[in-house]
């Protein structure tokens, strides 16, 4: 994982140095400040993605939970005129409930991961249209405080050859989630259950893990920190837009989560490698717009770059594969 993780982050250097030369406008303090702000958010979802990658299952609804928590946020405090003392920690509240249903239909009914995700795909989104009435919320110019968690910064660090960058808030909220989550899944017997449950599920059950307990673990985690991003996108846009705000964002974060080293098969990855592709794929997309490739073409350059990473990824994984078998093999010859 460490190499993965070399890789990944050689990845990410090139694409700075080579953006950097196409572009003087890349290495500046307010365009490191932004990519910095967007790493963070991407972060968190891609984090919660991971948990459930890792259990071997994946959460579609990510981008409509950040949708629906995201319209909440202003309907609770400018509508109801909930504090933010109780608004923020109740939408919180609801994004882990939407984790929670979706890994008891997983674990208890036993459906289909990919099939209850995609259902609340549908779901989450036209609830989100409902309540709001399909118009946008925002926070009526209120707030200024709060929203500060999303366009706040804390303090700044020095980079060489450009300057003081200020580091965003939301790029600290992320680090701290990702040191909690890594210390999870690293120095806790339960993280060891789910990289084991990932790796082969009925071997864990058989072993006297508490298989359901883990899964429904991690669909809360994941649900939990989309509602968290979910309200930092609106706090930082200003106004949540149904219809379209997290769109396509699961998408964002299943890239992000494969990048840094988690298998879709399950049973692998790492915190520190899923952070790195989150900036990967928001530093790529900052870059494309930077040396002015045609914004039709976005999505397209971006979904080739991640294809020829995981290719290479993959491909490196099975050239290393053989040649460990070739010396088990030599070895008990």
């Amino acid at each position: 994982m460490v190499k993965k993780n070399l890789g990944i982050f050689g990845l990410l250097i090139i694409i700075i140095v080579v953006t950097a030369m196409l572009s003087d406008s890349f290495l500046t303090p307010v365009n490191l400040k932004n990519n910095l702000r967007w790493v963070g958010l991407y972060a968190i979802i891609s984090i919660g993605q991971a948990m459930v990658i890792i259990s071997g299952g994946i959460d579609l609804s990510v981008g409509s939970v950040i949708g629906m928590t995201g319209c909440m946020l202003p309907m609770l405090l400018v509508r109801a005129g909930m504090p933010p003392l109780l608004a923020v920690p109740l939408v919180l509240l609801i994004g882990a409930a939407i984790g929670l249903s979706n890994g008891l239909m997983v674990t208890k009914l036993r459906l289909q991961p990919f099939l209850v995700t995609l259902c609340g795909l549908f779901i989450y989104r036209g609830l989100a249209r409902w309540i709001t009435g399909d118009g946008t919320q925002g926070f009526g110019g209120g707030y200024e405080g709060l929203r500060t968690l999303a366009s706040g910064t804390l303090g700044s660090v020095p980079v060489p050859g450009v300057g003081w960058v200020p580091v965003p808030v939301p790029f600290v909220i992320m680090l701290v989630i990702a040191v909690i989550v890594a210390g999870y899944l690293n120095l806790t017997v339960y993280g060891r259950y789910l990289f084991a449950l990932g790796n082969n599920e009925t071997a864990a059950r058989y072993s006297g893990i508490n298989t359901d307990r883990v899964v429904i673990v991690s669909y809360v985690v994941c649900g939990l920190l989309a509602s968290c991003a979910g309200m930092l996108f609106a706090m930082d846009l200003g106004s949540a837009q149904p219809s379209s705000l997290g769109n396509f964002y699961e998408l964002y974060a299943i890239a992000a989560a494969v990048l840094g080293g988690c298998s879709l098969r399950g049973g692998a990855g790492s915190i520190l490698g899923v952070v790195l592709g989150a900036a990967v794929v928001r530093v790529l997309y900052n870059a494309i717009n930077m040396i002015g490739v045609q914004t039709q073409l976005e999505f397209a350059v971006i979904g080739v770059a991640i294809l020829v990473g995981v290719i290479a990824d993959e491909t490196i994984r099975r050239i290393a594969s053989r040649r460990r078998a070739a010396r088990e093999a030599r070895s008990a010859a």
